[in-house]
Protein backbone atom coordinates (compact mmCIF):
# COMPACT_ATOMS: atom_id res chain seq x y z
CA UNK A 1 0.00 0.00 0.00
CA UNK A 2 0.62 0.99 -0.22
CA UNK A 3 0.95 6.02 1.07
CA UNK A 4 2.16 11.24 1.04
CA UNK A 5 6.19 18.92 1.30
CA UNK A 6 7.12 21.12 -1.44
CA UNK A 7 6.45 24.66 -0.32
CA UNK A 8 6.61 26.03 3.20
CA UNK A 9 4.31 24.13 5.50
CA UNK A 10 2.67 25.76 8.45
CA UNK A 11 5.66 24.72 10.50
CA UNK A 12 8.23 25.80 7.96
CA UNK A 13 6.62 29.18 7.61
CA UNK A 14 7.23 29.69 11.31
CA UNK A 15 10.80 28.36 11.18
CA UNK A 16 12.42 29.47 7.94
CA UNK A 17 16.14 28.86 7.37
CA UNK A 18 18.36 31.72 8.66
CA UNK A 19 18.50 34.59 6.23
CA UNK A 20 15.81 33.17 3.94
CA UNK A 21 12.79 35.34 3.17
CA UNK A 22 9.39 33.97 4.06
CA UNK A 23 7.66 32.13 1.22
CA UNK A 24 4.51 33.82 -0.08
CA UNK A 25 1.36 32.46 1.53
CA UNK A 26 -2.20 32.73 0.24
CA UNK A 27 -4.68 34.92 2.00
CA UNK A 28 -7.05 32.62 3.87
CA UNK A 29 -10.69 33.72 3.84
CA UNK A 30 -12.97 33.38 6.83
CA UNK A 31 -14.47 30.24 5.33
CA UNK A 32 -11.75 27.74 4.42
CA UNK A 33 -11.80 26.53 0.82
CA UNK A 34 -11.22 22.79 0.88
CA UNK A 35 -11.37 22.19 -2.89
CA UNK A 36 -7.56 22.25 -3.31
CA UNK A 37 -7.30 19.38 -0.81
CA UNK A 38 -10.02 17.45 -2.60
CA UNK A 39 -8.14 17.88 -5.88
CA UNK A 40 -4.81 16.87 -4.31
CA UNK A 41 -6.39 13.84 -2.69
CA UNK A 42 -8.01 12.79 -5.97
CA UNK A 43 -4.68 13.05 -7.75
CA UNK A 44 -2.80 10.90 -5.26
CA UNK A 45 -5.69 8.41 -5.28
CA UNK A 46 -5.47 7.72 -9.00
CA UNK A 47 -1.66 7.67 -8.92
CA UNK A 48 -1.54 5.12 -6.11
CA UNK A 49 -4.30 3.06 -7.73
CA UNK A 50 -2.18 3.04 -10.89
CA UNK A 51 0.93 2.02 -8.97
CA UNK A 52 -0.68 -1.04 -7.41
CA UNK A 53 -3.10 -1.88 -10.19
CA UNK A 54 -0.91 -4.87 -11.20
CA UNK A 55 -1.75 -6.46 -7.82
CA UNK A 56 -5.41 -6.62 -8.81
CA UNK A 57 -4.83 -8.07 -12.30
CA UNK A 58 -1.60 -9.99 -11.69
CA UNK A 59 -2.58 -13.47 -12.97
CA UNK A 60 -4.11 -12.17 -16.22
CA UNK A 61 -1.28 -9.68 -16.81
CA UNK A 62 1.38 -12.35 -16.30
CA UNK A 63 -0.36 -14.83 -18.60
CA UNK A 64 -0.88 -12.27 -21.39
CA UNK A 65 2.65 -10.88 -21.29
CA UNK A 66 4.16 -14.36 -20.92
CA UNK A 67 6.00 -14.13 -17.58
CA UNK A 68 5.58 -15.74 -14.16
CA UNK A 69 3.46 -14.05 -11.50
CA UNK A 70 6.60 -13.37 -9.48
CA UNK A 71 8.24 -11.65 -12.45
CA UNK A 72 5.06 -9.70 -13.17
CA UNK A 73 5.27 -8.34 -9.63
CA UNK A 74 8.34 -6.41 -10.81
CA UNK A 75 5.88 -4.07 -12.53
CA UNK A 76 5.49 -2.58 -9.06
CA UNK A 77 9.22 -2.67 -8.39
CA UNK A 78 9.99 -0.79 -11.62
CA UNK A 79 7.67 2.01 -10.56
CA UNK A 80 9.42 2.24 -7.23
CA UNK A 81 12.92 2.33 -8.76
CA UNK A 82 12.04 5.43 -10.74
CA UNK A 83 10.35 6.93 -7.69
CA UNK A 84 13.38 6.39 -5.49
CA UNK A 85 15.56 8.32 -7.95
CA UNK A 86 13.01 11.04 -8.64
CA UNK A 87 11.77 11.97 -5.17
CA UNK A 88 15.00 13.58 -3.87
CA UNK A 89 16.11 14.99 -7.21
CA UNK A 90 13.09 16.70 -8.75
CA UNK A 91 13.19 19.62 -6.30
CA UNK A 92 16.92 19.98 -7.02
CA UNK A 93 16.30 20.05 -10.77
CA UNK A 94 13.28 22.39 -10.46
CA UNK A 95 14.04 24.47 -7.35
CA UNK A 96 12.11 27.57 -8.45
CA UNK A 97 9.31 26.11 -10.57
CA UNK A 98 5.79 26.76 -9.31
CA UNK A 99 4.71 23.52 -7.62
CA UNK A 100 1.22 23.69 -9.12
CA UNK A 101 2.79 23.50 -12.57
CA UNK A 102 4.96 20.58 -11.51
CA UNK A 103 2.01 18.66 -10.05
CA UNK A 104 0.01 19.11 -13.27
CA UNK A 105 2.92 17.89 -15.36
CA UNK A 106 3.31 14.81 -13.16
CA UNK A 107 -0.36 13.87 -13.56
CA UNK A 108 0.00 14.22 -17.34
CA UNK A 109 3.06 11.95 -17.25
CA UNK A 110 1.05 9.36 -15.31
CA UNK A 111 -1.66 9.41 -17.98
CA UNK A 112 0.95 8.74 -20.69
CA UNK A 113 2.43 5.94 -18.57
CA UNK A 114 -0.87 4.14 -18.13
CA UNK A 115 -1.59 4.39 -21.85
CA UNK A 116 1.81 2.86 -22.61
CA UNK A 117 1.09 -0.07 -20.30
CA UNK A 118 -2.38 -0.55 -21.78
CA UNK A 119 -0.96 -1.08 -25.27
CA UNK A 120 2.36 -2.71 -24.24
CA UNK A 121 3.30 -5.56 -26.63
CA UNK A 122 6.00 -6.90 -24.29
CA UNK A 123 7.14 -6.90 -20.70
CA UNK A 124 9.99 -4.52 -21.56
CA UNK A 125 7.58 -1.88 -22.86
CA UNK A 126 5.36 -2.40 -19.84
CA UNK A 127 8.33 -1.81 -17.52
CA UNK A 128 9.25 1.39 -19.38
CA UNK A 129 5.74 2.72 -18.83
CA UNK A 130 5.91 1.80 -15.17
CA UNK A 131 9.21 3.68 -14.77
CA UNK A 132 7.52 6.85 -16.00
CA UNK A 133 4.69 6.30 -13.54
CA UNK A 134 7.20 5.95 -10.71
CA UNK A 135 8.66 9.38 -11.47
CA UNK A 136 5.17 10.90 -11.51
CA UNK A 137 4.10 9.33 -8.21
CA UNK A 138 7.27 10.20 -6.32
CA UNK A 139 7.25 13.81 -7.42
CA UNK A 140 3.55 14.28 -6.74
CA UNK A 141 3.73 12.70 -3.30
CA UNK A 142 6.82 14.74 -2.37
CA UNK A 143 5.15 18.04 -3.23
CA UNK A 144 1.53 17.35 -2.27
CA UNK A 145 1.88 17.95 1.49
CA UNK A 146 3.58 21.32 1.08
CA UNK A 147 1.18 22.38 -1.66
CA UNK A 148 -1.74 21.47 0.58
CA UNK A 149 -0.44 23.39 3.59
CA UNK A 150 0.18 26.39 1.33
CA UNK A 151 -3.37 26.31 -0.03
CA UNK A 152 -4.92 25.66 3.41
CA UNK A 153 -2.52 27.19 5.99
CA UNK A 154 -2.45 25.97 9.58
CA UNK A 155 -4.17 22.64 8.80
CA UNK A 156 -1.21 20.26 8.66
CA UNK A 157 -3.04 17.32 10.25
CA UNK A 158 -6.01 17.77 7.91
CA UNK A 159 -3.72 17.96 4.88
CA UNK A 160 -1.85 14.81 5.91
CA UNK A 161 -5.09 12.94 6.54
CA UNK A 162 -6.56 14.14 3.22
CA UNK A 163 -3.57 12.92 1.22
CA UNK A 164 -3.56 9.61 3.07
CA UNK A 165 -7.33 9.35 2.57
CA UNK A 166 -6.69 9.55 -1.16
CA UNK A 167 -4.35 6.58 -0.81
CA UNK A 168 -7.02 4.70 1.12
CA UNK A 169 -9.69 5.47 -1.47
CA UNK A 170 -7.33 4.09 -4.11
CA UNK A 171 -7.21 0.81 -2.24
CA UNK A 172 -10.94 0.77 -1.42
CA UNK A 173 -12.10 1.48 -4.97
CA UNK A 174 -9.13 1.65 -7.34
CA UNK A 175 -7.51 -1.78 -7.02
CA UNK A 176 -10.78 -3.74 -6.56
CA UNK A 177 -12.46 -1.88 -9.43
CA UNK A 178 -9.39 -2.51 -11.53
CA UNK A 179 -9.71 -6.17 -10.64
CA UNK A 180 -13.38 -6.15 -11.65
CA UNK A 181 -12.63 -4.39 -14.94
CA UNK A 182 -9.72 -6.72 -15.59
CA UNK A 183 -11.87 -9.79 -14.98
CA UNK A 184 -14.72 -8.41 -17.12
CA UNK A 185 -13.02 -6.84 -20.15
CA UNK A 186 -9.29 -7.35 -19.68
CA UNK A 187 -6.40 -5.90 -17.71
CA UNK A 188 -5.45 -3.56 -20.55
CA UNK A 189 -8.82 -1.81 -20.28
CA UNK A 190 -8.12 -1.26 -16.57
CA UNK A 191 -4.92 0.63 -17.37
CA UNK A 192 -6.66 2.57 -20.13
CA UNK A 193 -9.28 3.70 -17.64
CA UNK A 194 -6.54 4.75 -15.23
CA UNK A 195 -5.04 6.96 -17.96
CA UNK A 196 -8.37 8.73 -18.44
CA UNK A 197 -8.74 9.29 -14.69
CA UNK A 198 -5.24 10.80 -14.51
CA UNK A 199 -6.26 13.32 -17.15
CA UNK A 200 -9.45 14.20 -15.29
CA UNK A 201 -7.48 14.64 -12.05
CA UNK A 202 -5.13 17.06 -13.79
CA UNK A 203 -8.10 19.14 -14.95
CA UNK A 204 -9.53 19.21 -11.42
CA UNK A 205 -6.20 20.28 -9.94
CA UNK A 206 -5.73 23.00 -12.57
CA UNK A 207 -9.12 24.41 -11.61
CA UNK A 208 -8.89 24.16 -7.82
CA UNK A 209 -5.24 24.70 -6.86
CA UNK A 210 -3.82 28.24 -6.61
CA UNK A 211 -0.29 29.09 -7.58
CA UNK A 212 2.20 27.41 -5.22
CA UNK A 213 5.56 29.23 -5.26
CA UNK A 214 8.59 27.12 -4.44
CA UNK A 215 10.16 27.57 -1.01
CA UNK A 216 12.97 30.18 -1.27
CA UNK A 217 15.53 27.70 0.08
CA UNK A 218 14.36 24.72 -2.02
CA UNK A 219 17.04 22.77 -3.82
CA UNK A 220 20.29 20.98 -3.11
CA UNK A 221 21.19 23.02 -0.03
CA UNK A 222 17.92 22.16 1.71
CA UNK A 223 18.37 18.47 0.90
CA UNK A 224 21.92 18.41 2.27
CA UNK A 225 20.85 20.04 5.53
CA UNK A 226 17.99 17.57 5.94
CA UNK A 227 20.38 14.64 5.38
CA UNK A 228 22.50 15.88 8.29
CA UNK A 229 19.56 15.54 10.71
CA UNK A 230 20.33 12.26 12.52
CA UNK A 231 16.90 11.96 14.07
CA UNK A 232 15.26 12.39 10.68
CA UNK A 233 17.49 9.76 9.09
CA UNK A 234 16.85 7.28 11.93
CA UNK A 235 13.15 7.68 11.32
CA UNK A 236 13.68 7.26 7.58
CA UNK A 237 15.31 3.90 8.32
CA UNK A 238 12.12 2.89 10.15
CA UNK A 239 10.09 4.00 7.13
CA UNK A 240 12.18 1.67 4.96
CA UNK A 241 11.51 -1.25 7.30
CA UNK A 242 7.75 -0.82 7.59
CA UNK A 243 7.30 -0.12 3.86
CA UNK A 244 9.44 -3.15 3.02
CA UNK A 245 7.36 -5.26 5.37
CA UNK A 246 4.15 -4.26 3.63
CA UNK A 247 5.35 -4.34 0.04
CA UNK A 248 7.14 -7.65 0.25
CA UNK A 249 3.59 -8.99 0.57
CA UNK A 250 1.09 -6.52 -0.91
CA UNK A 251 1.86 -7.04 -4.64
CA UNK A 252 0.91 -10.67 -4.03
CA UNK A 253 -2.12 -10.13 -1.83
CA UNK A 254 -4.42 -11.69 -4.41
CA UNK A 255 -2.26 -14.84 -4.38
CA UNK A 256 -2.45 -14.92 -0.57
CA UNK A 257 -6.24 -14.55 -0.66
CA UNK A 258 -6.78 -17.22 -3.29
CA UNK A 259 -4.68 -19.68 -1.29
CA UNK A 260 -7.45 -19.72 1.33
CA UNK A 261 -10.58 -18.49 -0.47
CA UNK A 262 -10.50 -18.77 -4.28
CA UNK A 263 -12.99 -16.47 -5.99
CA UNK A 264 -13.19 -13.93 -3.15
CA UNK A 265 -10.24 -11.72 -4.12
CA UNK A 266 -12.28 -8.70 -5.22
CA UNK A 267 -14.33 -8.62 -2.02
CA UNK A 268 -11.31 -9.22 0.18
CA UNK A 269 -9.54 -6.32 -1.53
CA UNK A 270 -12.57 -4.18 -0.75
CA UNK A 271 -12.32 -5.30 2.89
CA UNK A 272 -8.63 -4.35 2.88
CA UNK A 273 -9.60 -0.93 1.56
CA UNK A 274 -12.34 -0.50 4.17
CA UNK A 275 -9.74 -1.16 6.84
CA UNK A 276 -7.46 1.34 5.11
CA UNK A 277 -10.06 4.11 5.32
CA UNK A 278 -10.62 3.38 9.00
CA UNK A 279 -6.88 3.41 9.64
CA UNK A 280 -6.48 6.80 7.98
CA UNK A 281 -9.31 8.31 10.01
CA UNK A 282 -8.06 6.86 13.29
CA UNK A 283 -4.51 8.03 12.59
CA UNK A 284 -5.76 11.56 11.97
CA UNK A 285 -7.72 11.50 15.23
CA UNK A 286 -4.75 10.21 17.23
CA UNK A 287 -2.10 12.32 15.49
CA UNK A 288 -1.41 14.35 18.64
CA UNK A 289 0.03 11.16 20.19
CA UNK A 290 2.47 10.74 17.35
CA UNK A 291 5.19 8.66 19.03
CA UNK A 292 3.00 5.80 20.35
CA UNK A 293 1.02 5.82 17.11
CA UNK A 294 4.23 5.53 15.08
CA UNK A 295 5.23 2.48 17.15
CA UNK A 296 1.84 0.77 17.26
CA UNK A 297 0.94 0.90 13.55
CA UNK A 298 3.90 -1.17 12.24
CA UNK A 299 3.57 -3.72 15.05
CA UNK A 300 -0.12 -4.14 14.22
CA UNK A 301 0.86 -4.59 10.57
CA UNK A 302 3.25 -7.36 11.54
CA UNK A 303 0.47 -9.12 13.43
CA UNK A 304 -1.86 -8.83 10.44
CA UNK A 305 0.71 -10.35 8.07
CA UNK A 306 1.31 -13.29 10.40
CA UNK A 307 -2.44 -13.84 10.72
CA UNK A 308 -2.77 -13.78 6.92
CA UNK A 309 -0.01 -16.39 6.66
CA UNK A 310 -1.65 -18.80 9.12
CA UNK A 311 -5.28 -18.20 8.13
CA UNK A 312 -7.11 -21.40 7.25
CA UNK A 313 -10.66 -20.12 6.91
CA UNK A 314 -12.49 -17.22 5.28
CA UNK A 315 -13.47 -15.47 8.58
CA UNK A 316 -9.89 -15.51 9.89
CA UNK A 317 -8.56 -14.33 6.53
CA UNK A 318 -11.12 -11.50 6.46
CA UNK A 319 -10.03 -10.29 9.90
CA UNK A 320 -6.38 -10.46 8.86
CA UNK A 321 -6.95 -8.55 5.63
CA UNK A 322 -8.98 -5.79 7.31
CA UNK A 323 -6.32 -5.42 10.03
CA UNK A 324 -3.63 -5.34 7.35
CA UNK A 325 -5.33 -2.44 5.58
CA UNK A 326 -6.07 -0.65 8.86
CA UNK A 327 -2.55 -0.88 10.24
CA UNK A 328 -0.58 -0.01 7.15
CA UNK A 329 -2.70 2.98 6.18
CA UNK A 330 -1.96 4.67 9.48
CA UNK A 331 1.67 4.78 8.40
CA UNK A 332 1.48 7.49 5.67
CA UNK A 333 -0.32 9.88 8.05
CA UNK A 334 2.29 9.23 10.73
CA UNK A 335 5.32 9.60 8.46
CA UNK A 336 4.21 12.90 6.91
CA UNK A 337 3.51 14.50 10.26
CA UNK A 338 6.63 12.99 11.79
CA UNK A 339 8.86 14.38 9.04
CA UNK A 340 7.33 17.85 9.32
CA UNK A 341 7.73 17.74 13.13
CA UNK A 342 11.37 16.61 13.10
CA UNK A 343 12.47 18.91 10.26
CA UNK A 344 9.98 21.82 10.17
CA UNK A 345 12.25 24.24 8.29
CA UNK A 346 12.99 21.71 5.56
CA UNK A 347 9.72 19.83 5.31
CA UNK A 348 9.96 19.57 1.52
CA UNK A 349 13.21 17.64 1.74
CA UNK A 350 11.92 15.56 4.66
CA UNK A 351 8.91 14.51 2.57
CA UNK A 352 11.11 13.76 -0.45
CA UNK A 353 13.36 11.52 1.67
CA UNK A 354 10.31 9.78 3.12
CA UNK A 355 9.00 9.08 -0.37
CA UNK A 356 12.43 7.80 -1.40
CA UNK A 357 12.40 5.45 1.59
CA UNK A 358 9.00 4.13 0.58
CA UNK A 359 10.06 3.60 -3.02
CA UNK A 360 13.35 1.88 -2.15
CA UNK A 361 11.44 -0.42 0.19
CA UNK A 362 8.81 -1.13 -2.47
CA UNK A 363 11.57 -2.01 -4.95
CA UNK A 364 13.40 -4.38 -2.63
CA UNK A 365 10.21 -5.75 -1.12
CA UNK A 366 8.55 -6.56 -4.44
CA UNK A 367 11.73 -8.15 -5.81
CA UNK A 368 12.34 -10.28 -2.72
CA UNK A 369 8.66 -11.10 -2.39
CA UNK A 370 8.55 -12.26 -6.00
CA UNK A 371 11.59 -14.48 -5.49
CA UNK A 372 10.10 -15.98 -2.32
CA UNK A 373 6.75 -16.52 -4.05
CA UNK A 374 8.31 -18.33 -7.00
CA UNK A 375 10.60 -20.43 -4.80
CA UNK A 376 8.67 -21.10 -1.60
CA UNK A 377 5.10 -19.88 -1.92
CA UNK A 378 3.23 -16.98 -0.36
CA UNK A 379 3.56 -17.78 3.36
CA UNK A 380 7.31 -17.11 3.76
CA UNK A 381 7.06 -13.65 2.20
CA UNK A 382 4.27 -12.77 4.65
CA UNK A 383 6.42 -13.83 7.59
CA UNK A 384 9.45 -11.88 6.33
CA UNK A 385 7.27 -8.80 5.90
CA UNK A 386 5.93 -9.19 9.43
CA UNK A 387 9.41 -9.27 10.91
CA UNK A 388 10.44 -6.06 9.14
CA UNK A 389 7.26 -4.27 10.23
CA UNK A 390 7.71 -5.19 13.89
CA UNK A 391 11.35 -4.02 13.75
CA UNK A 392 10.15 -0.65 12.44
CA UNK A 393 7.65 -0.32 15.29
CA UNK A 394 10.30 -1.05 17.88
CA UNK A 395 12.62 1.49 16.26
CA UNK A 396 10.02 4.25 16.37
CA UNK A 397 9.23 3.42 19.98
CA UNK A 398 12.75 4.50 20.94
CA UNK A 399 12.89 7.64 18.79
CA UNK A 400 12.01 10.92 20.47
CA UNK A 401 9.81 13.35 18.55
CA UNK A 402 9.96 17.11 19.20
CA UNK A 403 6.82 18.60 20.70
CA UNK A 404 4.53 20.43 18.30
Amino acid sequence: MPTQSTTSTGASARTAPPGAPAAPRPITPAGTNWTPLVALSSGIAILVASEFLPAGVLPALAADIGVSEGTAGLAVAATAIAGALTAPSIAVVLPRTDRRTVLLGLLAAAAVSNLAVAVAPSFAVLLAGRLLLGAAIAGYWSFAFGAGTHAVPGKERVVSAAISFGVSIATVLGVPLGSLVGDAVGWRAAFGGAAVLCGLSALALATAMPSVPAHPAAGLRMLREALRNRRLMAGIACVVLVAFGNFAAYPFIRVAIERVAPGTATWMLLAWGAGAVAGTVVAGMLARRLRPLAAAAPIALGGALVLTAIAGSVPVLAVAVVLWGFAFNMVPVVTQLWGARVEPARAESAMALTVTAFQVAITVGAALGGALLDGYGVRPLLVVGAGAAVAAGLGWAFLRIPRA
